[in-house]
């Protein structure tokens, strides 16, 4: 005896209604109806399994881009310096979680050259540290990042900044500082020449055209600081950035102050969150709109069935019972395309690296032309929390879809369905 005929029989009555029918054109066309839900299911269940997984792929590879030169998490000095900084490097050290600290100075200016003047964040680092906590120093396209030598005022910018001043390795520039200095012609900002010793490509626009980089040493005496003015910290999971820079302070001096990387793009990522959000939202319709074509096929299954809901009655069926059976046939169609769906979804995203090339080369077309947009090929991060979110968002609406036409089936009445039959 197999497992399905130990089932009870609304399991036995649902399942028979989900296959095709082959009795009459009615039941092909109510089955053909059932085949269009699980299907509508399916692809709706897919595309957002996709769409939602490219989006945290973009996410991600613009996150790394960004986490190349900005610092995990920082710490900063009670006063505004930390001159005790290699002390509390190595307290940050004891942290299971840091895998480097290195000190910085930042401070704004305007790179003045030859009549081009264009703001910039200056950067402070010990090279030999920067190592630790960036990937700056591995980004180089022209020049060294060793070459930041204290007292030498050697800089070392980001590939557009380079251009958009016209500069290259061995090039000298003006450093203008917002600080003001007393002069016998008034107040006038404090300017420094710099020798252009390295230009870096991180592959982020707004870091490429809008950081420099000159020795710690330097940009303290830029800045008239006696100490760095704090450490930079890289740690072994970003996402846990958060809950590292809380844990830190009670390895750290009473005081200091901390920001992890998520505080200092808080506008973009909750941008992105939003984004995220509305598509779930608007690519979740699709799924509703099937479910709507469920609700229709098995409000057709009812009407056809009438004389068999009769029957059942008859021989004893309750109304839950006959509730029961259409449910089970609404639900088995809604896990058939969640699954079909999932299926279909997790296969494209975790192979997207291979159909959206395949797609470009068959229709001789690029989606990401390399000259327009900063990434040239389309990512893919599927996560399965999102892929679990979406399977039960799929199953619950497919199940709401069943209540409708099986409490419609629960109040056919045996003698007026058998009266013309």
């Amino acid at each position: 005896m197999s497992i399905i005929q130990t089932l009870p029989y609304e399991w036995l009555v649902g399942l028979r209604y989900t296959r095709a029918g082959k009795r009459s054109g009615r039941d092909s066309f109510i089955s053909f109806i059932s085949l269009i839900s699980v299907t509508g299911i399916a692809l709706g269940v897919a595309a957002l399994i996709i769409v939602l997984s490219v989006m945290n792929g973009f996410q991600k590879d613009v996150t790394d881009r960004m986490l190349s030169v900005l610092a995990h998490v920082e710490v900063f000095g009670q006063d505004g310096g930390m001159p005790n900084w290699r002390e509390a490097a190595l307290q940050a050290g004891k942290h299971p979680a840091v895998r480097g600290a290195a000190p910085f100075v930042e401070t704004q200016a305007m790179l003045l050259r030859d009549g081009a003047m264009r703001p910039s964040a200056i950067r402070g680092v010990l090279p030999g540290e920067e190592e630790k906590v960036s990937d700056v120093a591995r980004q180089i396209v022209q020049g060294r990042f060793e070459d930041l030598q204290p007292g030498r005022f050697n800089i070392v910018l980001g590939d557009l900044l380079a251009r958009s001043l016209n500069v290259g390795v061995g090039d000298k520039l003006t450093m203008l500082l917002a600080q003001a200095q007393t002069t016998p012609a008034g107040m006038l900002p404090r300017t420094r020449s710099f020798t252009v010793v390295g230009i870096f490509k991180s592959g982020h626009p707004d870091f490429d055209a809008s950081f420099s980089f000159v020795h710690i040493e330097d940009a303290q005496r830029m800045e008239r600081l006696g100490a760095p003015a704090g450490l930079r910290l890289r740690i072994a999971q970003v996402r846990d950035a958060p809950q590292v820079a809380e844990e830190l302070k009670a390895y750290l001096p009473a005081g200091v102050v901390m920001r992890d990387w998520s505080k200092l793009n808080a506008n973009w990522f909750a941008a992105v969150q939003t984004e995220k959000k509305m598509m779930f939202i608007v690519l979740t319709l699709i799924i509703a709109v099937a479910a709507f074509n469920l609700v229709s096929s098995l409000v057709m299954t009812v009407t056809d069935k009438q004389a068999d809901i009769a029957i059942l009655r008859t021989l004893g069926a309750s109304p839950a019972s006959i509730q029961k059976i259409f449910m089970i046939q609404g639900a088995v169609i809604g896990l058939l395309g969640t699954a079909a769906g999932v299926l279909l979804g997790v296969l494209v995203a975790l192979n997207i690296d291979v159909i959206v090339p395949f797609i470009e080369n068959l229709l001789g077309v690029q989606f990401l032309p390399k000259d327009i947009y900063l990434i040239s090929t389309v990512p893919s991060d599927m996560r399965w929390p999102d892929v679990a979110r979406i399977g039960v968002v799929s199953v619950l609406l497919a199940f709401a879809a069943t209540l409708y036409p099986s409490r419609s089936a629960a109040r056919v009445k045996p003698a007026e369905a058998l009266r013309y039959e």
